[in-house]
């Protein structure tokens, strides 16, 4: 029973590297596929109507509550330190360095992410993609490049409405709700916070956790299994192995660019 286990996990260990191998070569051919975007970019636009136009909703909606919460969780802990005109600093803060890009990564790969590779898997379970092939038409140009540059843009636009629309939310509660000095609070972030640092470096993460996603989406509708429980463990793994590999991103990330402050 030892052995058996022991060449279990051999087994597993190989077909993970198999298909990291696969994922890698599979990138590979779709960067330079992306050229042929600035010669169709009707078919760019209508991916990111997609996958970032029609993920708009539940990202307005999760900033707005995200932000209303932080702002009130910050004052009952801020205001037994007389401390409460702060409020706006740790809000900003919070929102342009981690949950903005987190939580829009999350939430993209929950509602993009898995509809991508459904619908990159289902063209394969029905054979579309071999009909592109048989007509001399390659489906990394036609299929995949555009979604994958589509998601590309669309997380980081997603990520600054996610925190344009928490600040907001914070704002209300603050001011509206608690009774916060409204100069105060905006005084508060424009002093402290440094546009620069924290928000570009939002950015950048948003931009790395948008690549990764978007990849590990069209990967594995590009490299399921073609029946419809394949289809099913193959958009399973998108959102498990998206939502794992930006909250290890984050981390690297974080460390890299915070980790002199």
């Amino acid at each position: 029973m030892l052995l058996d286990y022991i060449q279990s996990l051999g087994r597993q260990a190989l077909s993970a590297l198999q298909r990291l191998g696969r994922g890698n070569l599979f990138l590979l051919q779709t960067i330079p596929a992306m050229r042929g975007m600035l010669f169709r970019p009707g078919l760019l636009i209508r991916q990111m109507f997609s996958v970032g136009v029609q993920t708009l909703l539940i990202i307005v909606v999760a900033g707005l509550f995200v932000g209303m919460v932080i702002a009130l969780q910050s004052y009952y802990a801020l205001v037994d330190f007389g401390a409460e005109d702060s409020v706006s600093v740790m809000v900003v803060l919070s929102l342009f360095r981690e949950l903005s890009p987190v939580v829009t990564a999350l939430l993209f790969a929950g509602r993009a992410g898995s509809a991508l590779t459904a619908e990159i898997g289902l063209m394969k379970a029905t054979e579309q993609l071999s009909g592109m092939e048989m007509m001399a038409v390659n489906p990394i140009e036609r299929v995949i490049a555009p979604r994958f540059l589509a998601g590309f843009i669309s997380l980081p636009l997603l990520t600054a409405i996610f925190s344009a629309v928490g600040v907001v939310g914070a704002y209300l509660v603050a001011v509206e709700l608690l009774g916060l000095d409204a100069g105060a609070f905006w005084s508060q972030a424009k002093a402290k916070v440094d546009l620069y640092h924290d928000l570009f470096n939002g950015m950048i993460k948003s931009a790395v956790f948008g690549f990764v996603v978007v990849w590990i989406a069209v990967f594995e509708g590009y490299d399921c299994v073609p029946t419809s429980d394949g289809l099913g463990r193959a958009t399973t793994r998108t959102v498990v192995h998206s939502s794992l590999a930006v909250l290890g991103l984050d981390f690297v990330l974080t460390a890299l660019m915070f980790g002199d402050d």
